[in-house]
């Protein structure tokens, strides 16, 4: 079947080249939960200050390489500091959006009231949001990884060395060619 000229294929080829187009513009984040950093939730321990200031540096270097659109997991601990960071950004750099990849749209059930209103105030200032799930499965983590990798040219990662979902997707960013950015805690 035809559209106009075009075949499906034709249109489908279109779309996975604006697909591929915007992952080289596309960054994402990983890294580990608040529970697994050494600093617990205090985010004005000086380690945490010193790793926030790292990774507003790497955003902004990201920026100034290109990156618009910057995918986040929402999670517990780097993911949320990320998306502050980035909405602080837009001010000075208007033209970048932040897209939550959420797992699961119940994703933050077990978490402490604090974190959740801080996960619901982000939520409304994200660009846009693509949830995996309704409601939690086995792997719906595992599953949002996979779609910002796969939608994505860079990895900026909160990683301390030891084993975890940060560490396989660091490993598989780095199967798939994806350029990693290393912050250690």
């Amino acid at each position: 079947m035809l559209f106009g000229r075009k075949s499906i294929e034709d249109i489908i080829d279109k779309c996975q080249e604006i697909f591929d187009l915007m992952s080289e513009v596309t960054a994402c984040f990983t890294g580990h939960r608040a529970q697994k950093l050494p600093w617990k939730f205090n985010e004005k321990d000086p380690r945490c200050i010193e790793m926030k200031e790292n990774a507003k540096a790497e955003i902004e270097k990201a920026i100034q390489r290109g990156y618009t659109t910057f995918l986040c997991g929402m999670a517990l601990g780097f993911d949320m500091i990320c998306a502050e960071i980035v909405l602080e950004l837009k001010k000075k750099y208007p033209n970048i959006r932040l897209i939550g990849a959420i797992p699961c749209k119940n994703q933050y059930d077990r978490w402490p009231q604090a974190q959740i209103d801080r996960y619901r105030k982000l939520v409304k200032q994200l660009d846009g949001v693509r949830c995996i799930y309704d409601e939690y499965v086995d792997g719906c983590m595992i599953e949002r990884n996979e779609y910002m990798l796969n939608n994505s040219s860079l990895v900026i990662a909160l990683y301390n060395g030891l084993g975890g979902g940060t560490k396989s997707t660091i490993e598989k960013a780095k199967k798939k060619g994806i350029d990693v950015v290393v912050i250690k805690p």
